[in-house]
């Protein structure tokens, strides 16, 4: 079985309606435990917003420590679940089951396997 990495991809130009939070995250919970009953789940977490991430960049031997997040732009990670399945097309299933629940874009990423180098 492989993992697969579901990004969910926020506009945090866009914020979301308070009152739309609480029903969100019950429905993403639902999800997630569909998936631990499936035997597919293998983590899930949720993340602060981008302002409280600190980005670490290497350059001649030293490290450069700078606020913010690493990419400029509107659209940032604002959570994730960690899964195993069987394909691509059993995490797509899943991820379409997650961008319902959470009203949100979700990347698909294979992990690397090395050990199959």
């Amino acid at each position: 079985m492989k993992q697969y990495l579901l990004a969910v991809q926020l506009d945090e130009s866009k914020p979301e309606p308070e009152e739309d939070f609480e029903p969100m995250l019950a429905r993403t919970g639902r999800v997630t435990e569909d998936m631990k009953s499936a035997g597919v789940w293998v983590f899930v977490g949720g993340l602060r917003p981008s302002h409280a991430s600190t980005v670490v960049r290497p350059g001649d031997g030293t490290v450069t420590i700078t606020d913010g997040p690493f990419a400029e732009t509107k659209e940032q990670l604002g959570g994730f679940w960690v899964i195993r399945c069987d394909d691509l097309d059993q995490a797509l299933a899943w991820a379409e089951k997650c961008a319902l629940a959470c009203g949100q874009l979700i990347e698909v990423r294979p992990f690397d396997d090395i050990s199959q180098r």
